[in-house]
């Protein structure tokens, strides 16, 4: 016997098949028996791509499963082996709880019962951010850092600050990473409210807000059974609350296992669904999570509806609107020394970032967030820090007042 893992809109399921010598005709058919999903509406790909898939048209594009003759061992498909699966419409879900009647012949409702109704968790097929783009020299600086430095031994996490669109697409410009401590399953986030309040002047200076947070997953992580584990997922959740921005965007980097046996650095990016957001700031969700908890799983509070049944645990995936992901090259450079990592900005640091283009200038030399959040604890934050940053926005000279503050700062080492 073999399992294959099927994810669809409706999170992760498992399908068990004879062996992979069936045919991908003979898969529909145990799709359809075993998960109720007619044959017909299925499409079935090894591109995780096929869920961005929008209208019908979309799908056409994903015909690596097409052949109905086609045999799964044919693809290199065995045991444990993930698909991807798009279906239109609605699906039956078999073995459903059993009606209990209500009302006056039967048990009365409570107000919980009545509310838990109301509480519908399903699959959120469109996000409210249409794409999300990364300038590569700000996502290479983050996922270099928790590769080559952090060895995805521990997590590690940042704000993403940029823009966002009238069309809902959202442009990371740089990332802001706070104090933390980082584990192999936990990231806490010792936030320090002066050092945001530097930053936010920046980015308004910039014209940009915060966007987003990114965080890694640690190789220790056991991901083939989740996208996001419970605790991730309550992060994430208390962002996107606090940020009150529709198009926040939520960003993983992993590592994962390439065909030739080596490992790739991966970015996904999602939105929470709405629905989690509001079971979130209205307190369904168990914000203690103990060790013996399945990561896979969101705990409630009270039973929320899920298909056709009253349950207490969510699939993480029910949770998550899957975005798609671009990248560019934005307007500043991350080369100065990241704050609150282990090797800290400095002086002398600051000397050597500036006179390694002295041809430039200065405005240039110092287009970049970090060098910013630096200088910007010796500036005023109300008025200074802002038009510093709206120099660098618009690429004008920087006042002789502030160039010879740099100046001298670089020259005290």
């Amino acid at each position: 016997m073999m399992m294959l893992r099927i994810r669809s809109r409706d999170g992760l399921e498992r399908v068990t098949a004879d062996g992979a010598h069936i045919t991908v005709s003979q898969l529909k058919t145990l799709i359809e028996d075993q998960l109720q999903i007619p044959l017909h509406s299925q499409t079935l790909s090894t591109n995780r791509d096929l869920l961005l898939a929008k209208t019908p048209s979309d799908l056409l594009a994903f015909t690596d499963l097409s052949d109905p003759n086609l045999r799964l061992s044919s693809l290199n498909l065995g045991h444990g082996s993930m698909l991807y699966l798009a279906y239109e419409g609605e699906r039956t879900i078999r073995g459903g709880p059993a009606v209990t009647p209500a009302g006056s012949f039967g048990r009365k409702m409570t107000v919980d019962d009545l509310i838990a109704r109301q509480m519908r968790v399903t699959r959120q097929d469109k996000s409210h951010c249409d794409s999300v783009s990364f300038d590569r020299d700000c996502a290479n600086a983050f996922q270099h850092h928790v590769n080559e430095s952090l060895a995805f031994a521990v997590k590690r996490g940042g704000f993403m600050y940029g823009t966002v669109t009238e069309e809902g697409q959202v442009e990371v410009d740089f990332i802001y990473e706070p104090p933390q401590q980082g584990t192999e399953s936990n990231l806490i986030l010792m936030r320090d409210a002066e050092e945001e309040k530097r930053v936010d002047a920046i980015a308004l200076g910039l014209g940009m807000r915060r966007v987003g947070f990114i965080f890694n997953q640690t190789v220790m992580q056991d991901k083939t059974e989740y996208t996001l584990s419970n605790l991730e997922v309550l992060q994430a959740a208390e962002l996107h609350a606090e940020s009150e921005l529709q198009e926040w965007v939520t960003a993983v980097v992993k590592l994962e296992v390439n065909e030739d046996g080596g490992a790739d650095v991966h970015f996904e990016a999602f939105q929470m669904s709405d629905m989690c957001i509001r079971l979130f700031k209205e307190g369904w969700f168990e914000t203690e999570v103990g060790p013996d908890d399945d990561p896979k799983l969101s705990k409630m509070k009270k039973e929320v509806v899920v298909g056709v049944k009253d349950v207490k645990e969510v699939d993480n995936d029910f949770f998550l609107v899957v975005i798609k992901i671009l990248d560019h090259q934005g307007p500043l450079s991350s080369t100065f020394p990241i704050e609150n990592r282990s090797i800290r900005a400095t002086m002398r640091a600051l000397k050597t970032h500036l006179d390694r283009a002295k041809s430039l200038a200065l405005v240039k030399r110092i287009s970049d967030f970090h060098l910013l959040l630096y200088v910007a604890q010796f500036l005023d934050v109300s008025s200074d820090v802002p038009a510093l940053a709206e120099c660098v926005r618009l690429q004008s000279p920087i006042p002789e007042g502030y160039a010879l503050l740099i100046e001298s700062m670089a020259n005290t080492c």
